[in-house]
């Protein structure tokens, strides 16, 4: 299914079972799909399941504009108030994190119960002066670099770090890779290549201290992408109601990877 909105873009998204609607946030590059065993987990324990492709990427519309955490943010508000949906609770995976706290912050009131960031970018990755720690910018414009201009072989390569199987005794599996792949080749790469600027430069201080429900940040302790010192050790810091739960030894990856533990974590808090 797919909305229109405002600028003219269409926006697909999946829409399946009823009850209380968990809305779904996918990362970089990526699509919907990789949600995948959540949908079926969440849909299974009676939970309405959402999930949407971001602009430019899987099978919305490739435009060149609007690759912005701000118009991210839209296009969510124009599909949750398309769907009506109330009482939802939104999580969002890495820059889909950002895109559920943007979300939170500048519309979600009324709308949103509880919010999930899973190896989430927030608060900021770039490092700057008042962020020293953060990710050096020269690595940011290697991505950018290998994006623009080498974005299949690049896109194959990312997947090595990105579900920790460059760490002695991780089993490999090709099917993940390829989907991963799959996915990221999708989208198009004007999105892609403006998408980096949107998670990594894109501060979300003033987001998540504005909000004022619960919120639950998950993050693996060995995540190579966005690491977790500099992202949910302090995101939890900044939130008026938030409970963090850090994994030793799990990648940024880890929804798909540790799929049963943190479809566990992340039932618990709905719960709660």
């Amino acid at each position: 299914m797919k909305i229109t909105v405002k600028d003219g873009t269409q926006i697909y998204y999946k829409d399946w079972g009823s009850g209380q609607p968990l809305v779904f946030h996918h990362g970089w590059p990526l699509s919907s799909d990789d949600w995948d065993a959540q949908m079926m987990f969440f849909l299974e324990k009676g939970f309405r399941v959402i999930a949407h492709d971001r602009r430019g990427h899987g099978r919305s519309t490739q435009g060149s504009v609007g690759h912005n955490m701000d118009t991210y943010a839209s296009d969510v508000a124009e599909l949750t108030t398309a769907l009506d949906l109330k009482n939802a609770i939104h999580i969002g995976h890495s820059t889909g994190g950002g895109e559920v706290i943007r979300y939170a912050a500048q519309y979600g009131k009324g709308r949103i119960a509880k919010a999930v960031l899973v190896s989430a970018v927030t608060p900021i990755m770039v490092q700057s002066e008042i962020n020293p720690d953060g990710v050096p910018l020269s690595a940011l414009n290697e991505i950018r670099l290998n994006t623009a201009t080498n974005r299949p072989q690049f896109f194959q390569d990312f997947t090595i770090p990105f579900y920790g199987y460059n760490r002695a005794g991780a089993k490999i599996s090709q099917g993940i890779r390829d989907n991963w792949w799959r996915q990221g080749m999708m989208g198009g790469v004007k999105a892609h290549y403006d998408g980096i600027k949107a998670f990594s430069e894109t501060d979300f201080t003033a987001d998540l201290q504005s909000v004022d429900i619960p919120v639950l940040v998950l993050h693996g302790e060995d995540d190579q992408v966005v690491p977790f010192p500099i992202s949910g050790a302090k995101a939890v810091k900044l939130l008026k109601h938030g409970k963090l739960i850090s994994y030793p030894g799990f990648p940024h990856g880890m929804p798909t990877t540790e799929a049963a533990v943190i479809n566990a974590d992340i039932l618990a808090f709905i719960n709660s």
